[in-house]
């Protein structure tokens, strides 16, 4: 029986998988240092500011923090003089720092898991934390010069990261969150999708192949259909976090070998107050039937292991173990044998 690691490279490779991977088992997510030394956001926490100057808050009633955008708390008051009011924070860290982060790589069974770098917020999402939405948006088409440059300088930033966590932490995988589009559509139109952010990424992905990772997973959780051919230009593996609302089958028929999908399992399908195990059942059975096990991975779609509600996350893994073991003839025991204890991130 495969490890949960090597059954998610034949999933992703579209070798023989002998099941269905289990929606994180096969990825250990991980920090680095400046992960480490950022606040860390927790309900009720209100107007704190992290290292690139960004507001954030994270109400009670929110799934999770987000961007303070009132007048007096957005970083870049003009864009074009953004060089005055953007400074990216420092990526030099003390080797103490590093050499507790490596002990947490090293703690990982890399035999049953990748270890996989977190990395968050991506670059579009850096350009509205910094601008607004709003503000944002505006300025791809108002001022292109200006957030051209304003990316460059992101990108610039990111590289100067991976240098980091590649020569010290050796990651052979990276989960890097960058949230492209809303349930329905993308935030930009494919081509200007392209323009600001083809070259960025597949600079800032290439730089981790070439230094010993093997996969890139990129969280959108969103509609990304329209902008997948860029997706897997960039350099995606695993697109994180497809919604059901764009045809994950069809697109697993038309770039399955090119980039894999882990997702399909909405939240908002199960993930409720007043969720049952049925309903987690009927979600993931669903998915799986629908899609396979080759380039798939039925996952609940936000970023990481776990769930708004207390238990669905727990929900829908028990159902894909049960499922694997009736239709491939497995034993749970092994099952379990074969892969990290399940963690709850969020």
């Amino acid at each position: 029986m495969l490890t949960a690691k090597e059954n998610m490279r034949e999933v992703i490779r579209g070798g023989n998988p002998d099941r269905f991977v289990n929606q994180y088992e096969a990825i250990a997510l991980l920090f680095h240092p400046y992960l480490m030394t950022q606040p860390l956001l927790q309900k009720g926490m209100e107007n704190v500011v992290n290292g690139w100057g960004v507001t954030q808050s994270f109400p009670t009633n929110a799934p999770g923090a987000f961007p303070v955008h009132t007048p007096d708390k957005i970083v870049v008051k003009d864009i074009e003089e953004w060089k005055k009011y953007v400074k990216a924070p420092s990526l030099k860290f003390p080797q103490e720092l590093w050499d507790a982060a490596k002990a947490m790589y090293d703690a990982v069974d890399g035999t049953k898991a990748y270890k996989a770098s977190f990395i968050a917020p991506g670059i579009f999402e850096q350009c509205h934390y910094l601008c607004s939405i709003e503000e944002a948006l505006m300025n791809y088409m108002e001022y292109p010069d200006e957030m051209h440059d304003l990316i460059k300088y992101l990108t610039d930033w990111e590289l100067e990261l991976a240098e980091g966590i590649c020569s010290h932490l050796h990651p052979d995988a990276i989960f890097h969150h960058d949230d492209w589009g809303s349930e329905q559509n993308s935030f930009l139109r494919p081509s200007i999708f392209e323009d600001f952010f083809l070259e960025p990424y597949q600079q800032i992905y290439r730089y981790y192949k070439d230094h010993g990772v093997e996969f890139i997973i990129h969280h959108s959780d969103s509609y990304c259909a329209n902008i997948l051919p860029t997706m897997v230009e960039m350099g995606i593996d695993v697109w994180q976090g497809c919604m059901k609302s764009n045809d994950v089958p069809e697109l697993i028929k038309k770039y399955g070998g090119k980039i894999a999908f882990m997702g399909e399992i909405d939240n908002k399908q199960v993930d409720f107050d007043g969720w049952t195990q049925d309903d987690c059942t009927k979600a993931a059975v669903e998915a799986m039937e629908r899609c396979g096990n080759k380039y798939f991975i039925p996952c609940i779609t936000q970023g990481g292991p776990g769930s708004l509600y207390a238990g669905t996350y727990k929900g829908i893994w028990d159902a894909i173990d049960r499922y694997n073991c009736e239709k491939f003839g497995l034993k749970q025991e092994d099952i379990e044998a074969a892969r990290l204890p399940m963690n709850i991130m969020f």
